[in-house]
């Protein structure tokens, strides 16, 4: 594999963090890639403009910092117009239809819809839409195999969500393959 970036963006709370904590050890620790994850966020523990970056390369990475997404996960619609630009043409773009009203002003990449909080709400809590979209990913990329995300899962989350938490990873991974 060659370097491949994937860029996570929401707002605070939205476990846009935690999701890109997860690739990162998904990829290095389960998957033996290199990798690196970076994150930003805004001084709002909520609400807040929120990303995490992640570098993937079977090589050494030089950089630690997305320069061109090869993914965007948008869980926003300023997230979406924000990172949109950094987007790889070609690149994948994963948005929640309910939360990126616009029309996506590109078309020289791959969008993909996916009601992220409308499933997270089918495992019992909007707050478990970070691991439907985590799902997605993993099912469209294909990058970090099921296993190391799984597993990767296990070790990020409180014992008391993990049950919901793997649900929402599989339900996001079933819609975008059904």
């Amino acid at each position: 594999m060659k370097r491949y970036e994937i860029r996570i963006a929401g707002f605070g709370g939205q476990g846009v963090v935690t999701v890109g904590k997860i690739v990162g050890l998904a990829a290095a620790l389960y998957d033996k890639k290199n990798a690196v994850q970076t994150q930003s966020y805004g001084p709002e523990s909520r609400g807040g403009a929120c990303k995490s970056e992640v570098v993937l390369s079977d090589g050494e990475i030089h950089y630690p910092k997305v320069r061109m997404a090869d993914v965007l996960v948008a869980l926003s619609q300023p997230a979406l117009d924000i990172y949109l630009k950094d987007l790889k043409a070609g690149g994948l773009l994963i948005i929640d239809p309910l939360t990126v009203i616009k029309e996506v002003p590109r078309t020289d990449v791959k969008v993909v819809k996916v009601p992220t909080a409308e499933i997270a709400l089918e495992v019992g809590n909007k707050k478990f839409q970070n691991m439907v979209a985590l799902g997605a990913l993993a099912s469209l990329t294909g990058v970090i195999s099921r296993e190391a995300f799984e597993k990767a899962i296990k070790d990020s989350v409180p014992p008391r969500t993990l049950g919901q938490n793997l649900e929402a990873f599989k339900k996001g991974n079933e819609y975008v393959r059904g």
